[in-house]
């Protein structure tokens, strides 16, 4: 896979100082202490790659926009919601699927080659983790470049989705202004009322994203999984993550529970700050390749 060795697409990133060399030192004592690490990720891993988040103070979409992702009943229940979602996701999923891996994400691929890293949980559904070829890892709420069927379950890549949208849609053509987190882009509803939406080859059924949508819930089955990896591990970083939807959040509260220390990489403030045994403000992809 390539991997953007550039430097790194800051538009998306709240500012914050350079790293404090105290702090570093912090962070190497944490993870060199650590024989099973089990690290959570959130979008302010990805941000670095130029995808922008939702809560990132300044610079996140609710802070730029009035715009709220879909919610789960919606999409289910509407078919002009679905069209509008497959519109705009039509539009922005070439340059979305093209975002590659950070520094952050090649580190902790690292991290479990040397077995540092026992288990990743990433919250974000953008493969970066995938593409940079990290292989222990929970994707939990899902990933965007699969597709499948509500209706009789048939999984597809979204990818191929893409040519059905194509051979559907000949003449039809949008432009975007803006593009948000999870894909999508910005479109009017003058430009999404003539988008055909292809149904499932098999049966007929709606399509969705294999991932969690607001409103929606993990697994039981995932959740359980995830609860077992972190039973294996001895402490806990949550790196890029303000951790303020549960879904997340429930693994730090065990991993209290459980008297894990925790360290948390993130700028700005997060759920568990009361509570962790270190916090650093500052980007993931320049204090992580700073620990050996």
């Amino acid at each position: 896979h390539s991997v953007s060795r550039t430097s790194p697409n800051l538009a998306f990133v709240p500012a914050c100082l350079p790293p404090d060399p105290v702090e570093v030192e912090e962070l190497q004592h944490f993870v060199s202490n650590s024989k099973r690490l089990f690290v959570m990720t959130g979008a302010g891993i990805s941000t670095e790659s130029g995808i922008p988040d939702y809560r990132s103070e300044g610079v996140g979409l609710y802070a730029r926009t009035d715009r709220r992702p879909i919610q789960h009943a919606e999409f289910v229940r509407s078919a002009s919601a679905r069209q509008r979602y497959w519109a705009r996701n039509f539009v922005g999923w070439p340059q979305f699927s093209s975002h590659r891996p950070n520094t952050a994400h090649l580190v902790l691929r690292d991290w479990e080659k040397l077995g540092k890293l026992h288990w990743l949980v990433t919250q974000n559904v953008d493969a970066l983790h995938t593409k940079a070829g990290s292989q222990r890892m929970t994707e939990l709420h899902g990933c965007t470049h699969r597709v499948f069927c509500l209706a009789c379950g048939d999984q597809i890549l979204r990818s191929e989705l893409q040519e059905h949208f194509e051979a559907l849609n000949p003449t039809w053509k949008a432009e975007a202004f803006g593009v948000a987190p999870d894909g999508d882009v910005f479109l009017t509803d003058e430009q999404v009322c003539n988008f055909q939406v292809p149904a499932c080859r098999k049966c007929g059924g709606i399509l969705k994203p294999d991932v969690t949508f607001f409103g929606d819930t993990v697994s039981q089955e995932k959740v359980n999984f995830v609860h077992q990896r972190l039973a294996e591990s001895d402490s806990m970083l949550v790196a890029g993550s303000s951790m303020q939807v549960y879904s997340g959040y429930r693994f730090a509260l065990a991993a209290r529970e459980k008297r894990l220390p925790i360290a948390i990489l993130n700028i700005g403030p997060t759920r568990l700050d009361h509570f962790a045994s270190l916090k650093l403000n500052s980007r993931c992809g320049e204090l992580l390749p700073l620990i050996v």
